[in-house]
């Protein structure tokens, strides 16, 4: 996946200035000319304008000259490892949110990723879907918060090591509610509909009539709440839900 390419560098809808129509603007940096060429047609294809380096040094020459509303970064890349490229831009305050790109999965090279100014980490191979829900979730979030840890009530979740507890114990969630938790512990006392779950932790663009949101609820439920006490997530009718904090 980090095998260098000689194809040259692209600039997709967007270029220099503005994306066209207002369209998000990514800077794509993936010495992989393959890679980077499907991931830029993917996302052109779901509304992103997309500028593509092929090299760290040309990737820090980019995000310098020009405003990127995401970006995307492999960790492996040619002149300058993407890690240093992150280290730099940070220390430079360019405030992009950062998505790091890696063949390594192992916790600690999440950290590390984590720690040199990435906002979020996704491994390869990856599907085209999760790269394209992260991204706009990145773009969701205020450029200032880049927490690793986040606190409701009695719940703690760490989004680095992808660990929930409940009072110190630990909560075994699937992939799925662990994302479905945190859209939910991001917005606490906020009244969620199904269609904005389903949008953002779905990514669902043309909203079916399901009741997959209920059934992950349910199970979400199972896991978190205390059968003896108030229900932290709570249904609110004819609306949808809300995680409530406990006074």
């Amino acid at each position: 996946m980090n095998a260098t390419s000689t194809s040259e560098p692209f600039s997709h809808a967007g270029g220099a200035g503005p994306g066209r129509e207002g369209r998000p603007r990514v800077l794509l940096v993936e010495d992989d000319g393959k890679i980077a060429q499907e991931v830029a047609e993917e996302l052109e294809s779901r509304g992103f304008a997309v500028r593509h380096a092929q090299t760290g040094r040309d990737g820090l020459a980019a995000a310098m000259a020009e405003t990127f509303d995401v970006m995307i970064v492999d960790r492996m890349l040619p002149q300058m490892d993407g890690l240093t490229l992150i280290e730099t831009l940070r220390g430079r305050q360019v405030p992009s949110p950062v998505l790091v790109l890696s063949a390594l999965s192992a916790v600690d090279d999440r950290v590390s990723g984590l720690k040199a100014g990435g906002d979020d980490y996704l491994t390869k191979p990856f599907a085209m879907e999760e790269l394209t829900a992260r991204l706009e979730a990145l773009m969701r979030r205020p450029n200032n918060t880049r927490e690793t840890m986040l606190h409701v009530g009695p719940l703690s979740m760490d989004l680095i090591e992808r660990t929930v507890t409940r009072d110190g114990q630990p909560i075994d969630l699937l992939p799925r509610e662990f994302r479905l938790l945190e859209y939910l512990m991001r917005r606490p006392n906020q009244v969620l509909t199904r269609t904005m779950l389903l949008e953002d932790v779905w990514n669902y663009r043309f909203i079916p009539q399901t009741n997959l949101v209920d059934v992950h609820i349910g199970k979400l439920r199972r896991k978190i709440d205390d059968p003896a006490g108030v229900p932290l997530i709570q249904s609110i009718r004819g609306t949808g839900f809300m995680l409530r904090v406990p006074e």
